[in-house]
């Protein structure tokens, strides 16, 4: 069994050494990003979480153009929930390259736009309308389909309601999975045959 193991390891570090990221043209990227994620165990008992799942595909290499959707939960005996949410467009550029320091890493640049809003349901204070992020990223590729990342974006809303305009600093992780197209895939059964 420990050989097994061993072999086993030493296939993953070697395998991790031999990929490249499916961000070509006609690829698709499909997963999500976790932030804000608490459970205070003391009185007062408080929980938090963001969950955001997200779809795209590649129009050109290195650039993927699709949709996101958010849903935030943050809770505190006592005090009330605050709910956020919000659904639209997103885009991401990943650098040509990659990066020197850790070989299957790319850094990416980030945008969101779409409709939003932040709800305090206890001491009033709410936003609901345009929904905007922007910042950078790092994606390592564990394998050629699977990248871990981290994500600092810049979160904003304007709209209607107690508060014009929220806005905050935020970090997630997440994962995405990179199928190939359909272009890809056919190249790649071409390939085997």
């Amino acid at each position: 069994m420990k050989k097994f193991t061993l072999l086993f390891l030493i296939a993953l570090v070697t395998l991790n050494f031999c990929v490249k990221a499916q961000i070509q043209q006609g690829n698709v990227l499909i997963g999500g990003n976790i932030a804000n994620l608490s459970l205070g165990l003391n009185k007062p008992t408080t929980f938090s979480a963001d969950i955001t799942p997200k779809a795209a595909w590649f129009i050109v290499d290195n650039l993927a153009l699709g949709a996101y959707g958010e849903l935030g939960l943050q809770t505190q005996s006592g005090e009330g929930t605050t709910v956020t949410y919000s659904i639209g467009g997103l885009g991401r550029y990943y650098t040509g390259t990659d990066v020197n320091v850790l070989k299957h890493g790319r850094i990416f640049g980030e945008a969101t736009v779409g409709i939003g809003g932040v709800n305090l349901r206890q001491n009033g204070g709410s936003t609901n309308g345009f929904d905007f992020s922007v910042g950078p990223g790092f994606a390592y590729f564990v394998t050629p389909s699977l990248g871990l990342e981290t994500l600092l974006k810049y979160n904003g809303v304007v709209g209607f309601g107690n508060t014009t305009y929220q806005h905050n600093l935020g970090l997630s992780f997440g994962f995405q999975i990179y199928l190939p197209g359909k272009e890809t895939a056919n190249k790649v059964k071409g390939d085997v045959k």
